[in-house]
C-alpha cells in the first residue's frame, strides 16, 4: 500500500457544536499520513470561530482558513482544495464523523490503474449522534453512465486522486459533490467502493421533506443544464434517480 499524502477538506460555517467531534475522529484513523484544511465560510458565531483556533493548535497538521462572507460549501472545500498537498482529496463535513479505518481501507485501491475515486459505505446517525445500524450500501464499483442514474456516492466518504487527473473543483451548483463525481467519471475513470462502512452520517430532522423536493428539482437541472443530456436520455435517468432516491430514504 502506498502511504502518500492525504488532503481532508472540511467546509464550516457556524459549526462549533459538531466540529471537534468531527475533526477528533480524523485524528483517530489508522492510517495517520493526512493533513486537515478547514475553511471557515463566515461564521458569525463566535464560539465556531474560538473553538477552530483551539483546534488548529492541537496538531500541526490542521490549519484553518478564514473567508469573508458565506460562500457556500463548493466556495469553502475549493479554497481547501487550492491549499492542499496532498495527492488524495477527501471530504468530510462538520457534522459528520469517519471511522478508524476509513483510510487505510481504501487508499490501498487506489493502485487499480483505472480507479481514480474511492468510496465506501456509510451508517446514518441522528442529530444527537445517536448511531442506529442504518447502512446505507453503495454499488461496488460505477462508470459515468451508472453514476448518472443517482448520487451514490456518499460525499463524506468519496475521496480522488489527484495524481491521475489533478485537482478537480466543486461547481457553485446545488447537488456540488454530484457534479464533481460526475466531472471525475465523465473522464473515463472508474470509481471503487471498499465494500466497508467507514463513515458516519448525521441526519438532520428539519424540512426533511421540503428538502427532497428541492433535491428532484436540482438532479433534473444537472441533467438538462450541467451534462446537457437530451429529454428522452434525462427522464431515462431521472426515473432510476427516484427509485434510487426513494429507497435510499427508507433507510
Amino acid at each position: 500500500m502506498n502511504t502518500d499524502l492525504v488532503s481532508v477538506i472540511i467546509p464550516c460555517y457556524n459549526s462549533g457544536i459538531y466540529i471537534k467531534e468531527c475533526v477528533d475522529s480524523i485524528l483517530q484513523q489508522t492510517y495517520q499520513n493526512f493533513e486537515i484544511l478547514i475553511t471557515d465560510d463566515g461564521s458569525t458565531d463566535t464560539s465556531t470561530i474560538k473553538l477552530l483556533q483551539q483546534i488548529e493548535q492541537c496538531d500541526k497538521r490542521i490549519k484553518v482558513f478564514y473567508v469573508d462572507g458565506n460562500n457556500g460549501p463548493a466556495a469553502a472545500r475549493n479554497n481547501s482544495i487550492t491549499h492542499a498537498k496532498g495527492r488524495y482529496i477527501a471530504f468530510c463535513d462538520s457534522d459528520d464523523k469517519w471511522l478508524p479505518n476509513k483510510l487505510s481501507d481504501q487508499i490501498p485501491l487506489f493502485d487499480n490503474k483505472d480507479v481514480a475515486i474511492v468510496y465506501s459505505d456509510y451508517e446514518k446517525m441522528d442529530a444527537q449522534g445517536k448511531r442506529n445500524n442504518r447502512i446505507v450500501h453503495a454499488p461496488k464499483s460505477l462508470t459515468y453512465a451508472k453514476y448518472l442514474k443517482g448520487n451514490t456516492i456518499g460525499n463524506l466518504t468519496g475521496i480522488y486522486d489527484t495524481q491521475k487527473m489533478g485537482k478537480v473543483m466543486q461547481k457553485n451548483v446545488h447537488h456540488e459533490d454530484y457534479v464533481l463525481w460526475l466531472d471525475i467519471l465523465r473522464r473515463g475513470w472508474t470509481a471503487l467502493n471498499t465494500n466497508t462502512v467507514t463513515a458516519v452520517y448525521r441526519i438532520h430532522s428539519n424540512s426533511i421533506t421540503a428538502n427532497k423536493l428541492k433535491l428532484c428539482t436540482w438532479q433534473w437541472y444537472i441533467y438538462r443544464q450541467h451534462e446537457h443530456l437530451g429529454l428522452i436520455s434525462s427522464m431515462y435517468y431521472y426515473l432510476h434517480y427516484a427509485y434510487r432516491a426513494f429507497v435510499k430514504f427508507l433507510i
